[in-house]
């Protein structure tokens, strides 16, 4: 495979049902798109691996789409159809960490071998609800120990998280600025920022495409969209 690709999506509380809709219909219209199939076709062998799971609490990791061969229009639509169809799942609390972790376990379980591993983690909040004795940077740190590279799409939200129980929030850095230092990483990794919800189809078509391209160049480590 030229890449396995691990998308990971944010279901907290946070993320209105319509929100939701929006995220999915924004990765089906992605992979729906000719023009995704066409650089999937361009790499050395032609072909991609990816799995697509949602994500929230620290124990709340759910794999929606499973590990897909893709490797033309067809295999691409059929992985799109999959992500329209998958069931919308919702937690509470946001732990990047938590999903960190899962993703990076799933490489082990896809049953193919990818000259590239990278993790998109798509959100619209800070870890707020860490794994006991496990932070953001630990599982950041470990993935990337492994060659791991973590991709991010922030989408900013005027509306605040929940707090876990007994803690509060403390005061954060912007959530680009977040994302940027504290959870992307590794070789060539980079940060699509949607200005809205509504910005979020646009942004997740750059960024796979970025992703996908064999020895794409070197792009700005954040682009930004908006409606």
């Amino acid at each position: 495979m030229d890449l396995e690709l691990v998308l990971a999506v944010d279901v907290s509380s946070s993320i209105k049902p319509e929100e939701m809709e929006l995220q999915f219909r924004g990765y089906s219209a992605a992979f729906q798109a000719p023009e995704l199939a066409r650089r999937i076709r361009g790499g050395p062998i032609g072909a991609i691996a990816c799995t697509l799971f949602v994500w929230s609490d620290p124990d709340h990791q759910q794999v929606l789409v499973p590990w897909t061969r893709i490797d033309g229009v067809g295999a691409a639509r059929a992985f799109a159809a999959a992500v329209g169809a998958a069931p919308r799942a919702t937690g509470l609390y946001t732990s990047i960490s938590g999903a960190i972790d899962f993703a990076a376990g799933l490489f082990s379980r896809s049953g193919f071998e990818g000259t590239r591993r990278v993790v998109d983690i798509s959100g619209d909040g800070a870890d707020n609800a860490a794994r006991p004795g496990r932070t953001l940077e630990q599982a950041r740190d470990d993935a990337l120990d492994r060659g791991i590279v973590l991709n991010g799409l922030a989408i900013l939200d005027a509306e605040p998280p929940p707090a876990a129980p007994g803690k509060s929030l403390r005061p954060r850095p912007p959530l680009d600025e977040y994302y940027r230092d504290s959870v992307i990483g590794g070789s060539g990794a980079f940060l699509v920022v949607a200005e809205s919800f509504e910005a979020f189809a646009p942004a997740v078509r750059r960024k796979l495409a970025r992703e996908i391209a064999h020895a794409p160049p070197a792009g700005p480590r954040v682009e930004r969209f908006s409606a």
